[in-house]
């Protein structure tokens, strides 16, 4: 495919990226069972099945949370989003880390065919997934959290000041790590892992 007028590289990158977390996001939730099957639809993506929320509120929030990241995984500043899952005292549970990486130097055409491919793997690693996960309560939580390189100037973006800072426990120990897929193709380069407290960690 060839860019858009106007879009370099990291754009059309940045682009196809973000759809792609909208859709990850929701698959992450569907498969961790915080809602009723029913909370959710059947559609197409990259020509797999994948689900979509049905209900408004939680669609929005997957979705402006994520479309509000794209001006700043352009310019390379994001370096991971996480979906953490806490237990009723606000502890995390379960982190599923996406690791990005856009070459600000790349400057050759995107093939965004390429990238879509790569993206796919990781949807369908994620609907099999669940073996490696942790069972949740009832009543537990989860959000997502983005992490800068860089704080993002506020005067860059209207969607600079939608991100705010997180008080999120967090692990007095190194978490244990699970991988879960990798992928490099230029521009872009992403990691997708589980992370859990070790056993050790002190309770709270």
């Amino acid at each position: 495919m060839e860019p858009r007028d106007g879009q370099s590289s990291q754009d059309g990158a940045a682009r196809i990226l973000v759809e792609f977390l909208d859709v990850a996001i929701t698959s992450i939730v569907f498969l961790k069972g915080v809602y009723p099957t029913g909370a959710f639809e059947r559609r197409r993506y990259m020509n797999l099945v994948v689900q979509r929320a049905r209900h408004p509120e939680l669609r929005d929030y997957i979705h402006s949370a994520v479309s509000g990241l794209l001006p700043f995984v352009q310019k390379g500043l994001v370096e991971r989003v996480a979906v953490i899952f806490f237990n009723t005292d606000n502890t995390p549970i379960e982190r599923f880390m996406f690791k990005l990486v856009i070459s600000q130097s790349y400057g050759s055409k995107v093939e965004e065919a390429d990238l879509e491919f790569s993206l796919r793997s990781f949807l369908v690693k994620l609907s099999v997934s669940e073996p490696l996960t942790r069972a949740l309560s009832h009543d537990c939580r989860w959000e997502i959290t983005a992490y800068f390189r860089s704080l993002p100037d506020a005067g860059m973006s209207k969607d600079a000041g939608l991100w705010i800072p997180t008080d999120t426990k967090q692990w007095q120990q190194p978490p244990f790590i699970t991988p879960i897929k990798s992928m490099s193709s230029e521009p872009l380069s992403v990691q997708l892992y589980l992370e859990h407290a070790t056993s050790d960690e002190p309770k709270t």
